[in-house]
């Protein structure tokens, strides 16, 4: 007897296969989830219960650092380059002289140590009580993060408006009375540049997490006699900075004495490989995300 099959599920497949194919973002997406899922599988199956739950608990933490590194460095940038952009068109060069100079400091210096600079006053807060809970330390250090990092997204919104700036609908609708604030957050901004903003904010995203991961092992050595980065939440570039995990990825050279003990690195050394294979492939495919984004839209 002849199967029936089902032709809505037939067409939904090859859209499916078609979106991935052609779509390369969305490829990547599913790509990064379903090696994180078949890594949480091992993990669960030869991690101890406790490493499990720090690995999970950092890389959560992480997770939420970066997308609130996204919410601040959208917010920052939005707000800067619509401000430089009002200042300039108002006439107002002092202010705009110096809300400039201000951006180009920061600018100026180096993002890791302008994130240390930032850790070390955090940590004199600590000390006198504030940012207490885990939640408020992963926000103050997002935002820090942020602070280094915004100004690729002012400068992204500063030519979008210039490059629509130049184009005839933006006087027409000057000349329909619609306002200029309107036309530059609305038209602009939201309804013709969604796409670079997406793109612009995963790659803000794989920024936060490399300079996280990297502060982290900095802190990790300690600020102070009385913070370290154990006072603060677990995240995936301290747990990496640990002792055991060190000693993990260190055992990486006994394969090159003994080829055989291949088979044991990804059983007994799992925390330390695991972390630091997790930081490396949810950078490469947040690289290879915001690659497909580009050439998707065309940016």
């Amino acid at each position: 007897m002849a199967t029936l099959t089902n032709p809505l599920s037939n067409s939904a497949s090859r859209r499916l296969v078609r979106v991935v194919t052609t779509e390369k973002h969305i490829l990547w997406i599913i790509v990064w989830v379903a090696g994180m899922g078949l890594f949480w599988g091992w993990a669960k199956m030869f991690l101890n219960s406790l490493g499990l739950l720090e690995l999970q608990l950092a890389f959560l933490n992480s997770m939420i650092g970066g997308v609130m590194v996204i919410v601040f460095s959208l917010g920052l940038g939005w707000a800067t380059g619509v401000c430089l952009y009002g200042l300039e068109r108002s006439g107002n060069k002092t202010a705009y002289l110096t809300l400039n100079f201000l951006l180009n400091i920061i600018r100026s210096v180096p993002q890791i140590v302008g994130i240390l600079l930032g850790y070390v006053v955090v940590t004199h807060l600590m000390l006198g009580g504030a940012f207490q809970t885990p939640s408020q330390q992963i926000l103050v250090t997002a935002f820090l993060i942020s602070l280094v990092v915004f100004l690729e997204v002012s400068d992204m919104i500063r030519e979008r408006i210039a490059y629509h700036r130049g184009l005839d609908f933006y006087d027409a609708m000057l000349c329909c009375g619609i306002p200029e604030w309107r036309i530059v957050n609305v038209e602009i901004l939201k309804k013709n540049s969604l796409a670079h903003l997406v793109q612009k904010a995963v790659g803000v995203f794989g920024m936060a997490i490399f300079l996280q991961c990297s502060i982290d092992f900095i802190v990790s050595v300690g600020l102070t006699m009385e913070v370290s980065s154990t006072n603060f939440p677990v995240t995936l570039g301290s747990l990496l900075a640990r002792m055991d995990s060190k000693q993990d990825i260190l055992a990486i050279s006994t394969v090159f004495a003994d080829i055989t003990y291949v088979k044991q690195l990804f059983i007994r050394h799992l925390q330390g490989i695991g972390v630091a294979w997790t930081i490396v492939y949810t950078l490469f495919c947040n690289y290879k995300i915001a690659n497909g984004l580009v050439s998707h839209y065309r940016l």
